[in-house]
């Protein structure tokens, strides 16, 4: 029996470090610190597609967008994600719903949640309602604790 429907799951975490822009699903979050990575290090947008493409039996966003190819240096995600939309798309599929998690001693995230929202929803062309975005610290424990990181989770449900 197939079933039309398909769930995912990501899970990323980038390094913290002092004078770079802080990405955050798709808004430029105010602090003194951003994250380390290839592209714009964007954790949020990037298990979104982790989970979207591990969902459609696409592999994972390394596969598609490699951090050893120059043409994905400093790249924008949501870009990416507009690429996985495409891809998940041309199987067939449709987003039911995302439910993510940010694990981030500072800044609050709580106050950027809406725009967020509004920016993935936009880039995604799904209904912002479709979009769960939770934040959390770990209570001062770990990379993320000591403020050395950010990480985020994802599931998602598409469907034929």
């Amino acid at each position: 029996m197939s079933f039309n429907i398909r769930t995912g799951f990501g899970y990323d975490v980038h390094q913290l470090q002092e004078g770079l822009d802080f990405w955050l699903g798709g808004i430029k979050v105010p602090h003194t610190h951003g994250a380390l990575g290839h592209s714009d290090a964007d954790v949020l947008i990037h298990v979104i597609c982790d989970a979207l493409l591990g969902a459609a039996n696409l592999r994972d966003i390394g596969f598609h967008f490699s951090d050893k190819d120059p043409q994905y240096k400093g790249i924008d995600s949501k870009i990416l994600l507009r690429e996985v939309m495409k891809l998940i798309r041309e199987k067939g599929y449709e987003v039911g719903n995302i439910d993510s998690t940010i694990c981030l001693q500072e800044p609050k995230v709580n106050p950027h949640i809406p725009a967020m929202k509004m920016c993935l929803a936009q880039v995604m062309g799904i209904p912002e309602d479709d979009i769960s975005i939770k934040a959390t610290t770990t209570e001062q424990l770990g990379f993320v604790g000591k403020k050395e990181g950010v990480a985020a989770y994802a599931t998602v449900l598409i469907h034929k």
